[in-house]
C-alpha cells in the first residue's frame, strides 16, 4: 500500500485576495484590475463574505467608460460566484477553471474570502522544473528533520516520490502534507517496502 497527497488550493492561492464591495464605482474596480494585472475581483460584503465576482467581461458587457457614471460593482457583478475551499485539490480547480471558462476562483473559509486561484497560479505551479521542485521538497523535509537528511526525494512530472521507510503514521502524514504544499508538486507518493 502507498500513501498519496496532492497540491491543494491553499498551496497555490494568492493571499490576501484583493476584493471590492458592491458599492465601489465601476471605474474604481477597473482601476484595481489594471493596477494589479487581474482579470477578476471577488465582491464581498462588509463582513468579507463572498457575494459575487466582477470580471473584465462584466465591466465591458455593461457599458464602456462614457456610460459608467453612477454604475457600481453591485450593478454589474456576477452573483452568485463559484468558490471553493482551501482544501480543494488543484486538479479539481483546474477542471473547473477550464470547463466553466472561469479565470479567477475565490477560495473561501466558510463564506469568507481568504484567497484566489487563477489560471496563471496553476500554470506557474506546473511550470516549475522537477529538479527545482525536488530541491524545495528536500529542503522542507530536511528542515522538518531538524536539518538532517532522513528521507530522499525524487520528482517526475510533478509527482514527488519520497523514500520514508519505517515511519510512524503521524510522521507519514506530516511528510505528505509538507511535500504536497510545495508549489509544483501535483501528487506525493511514499512507496511501501521501497517499491517505486
Amino acid at each position: 500500500m502507498e500513501r498519496r497527497s496532492g497540491m491543494r488550493a491553499r498551496d497555490i492561492m494568492t493571499t490576501p485576495a484583493v476584493t471590492v464591495i458592491p458599492q465601489v464605482p465601476v471605474r474604481g474596480a477597473a482601476a484595481l484590475l489594471v493596477a494589479h494585472g487581474f482579470t477578476a475581483l471577488p465582491v464581498v460584503d462588509d463582513d468579507k463574505r463572498l457575494v459575487g465576482i466582477v470580471t473584465e467581461a462584466d465591466l465591458l458587457r455593461n457599458g464602456y467608460v462614457e456610460e459608467t457614471r453612477g454604475v457600481s460593482v453591485g450593478d454589474v457583478m456576477t452573483s452568485p460566484a463559484t468558490a471553493m475551499s482551501g482544501g480543494t485539490e488543484a486538479s479539481v480547480i483546474a477542471r473547473v477553471l477550464v470547463d466553466d471558462r472561469i479565470r479567477c476562483l475565490p477560495i473561501v473559509d466558510g463564506s469568507q474570502v481568504v484567497g484566489v486561484v487563477t489560471r496563471r497560479d496553476l500554470v506557474r505551479a506546473l511550470g516549475r522544473t522537477d529538479t527545482s521542485v525536488a530541491a524545495e521538497v528536500q529542503r522542507v523535509l530536511d528542515l522538518y528533520a531538524d536539518g538532517g537528511r532522513r528521507w530522499t526525494v525524487a520528482v517526475r512530472d510533478g509527482e514527488a516520490v519520497i523514500s520514508a521507510d519505517d515511519v510512524d503514521d503521524e510522521t507519514e502524514r506530516a511528510i505528505l502534507a509538507l511535500a504536497g504544499a510545495v508549489p509544483g508538486v501535483l501528487s506525493v507518493r511514499i512507496p511501501v517496502g521501497g517499491q517505486r
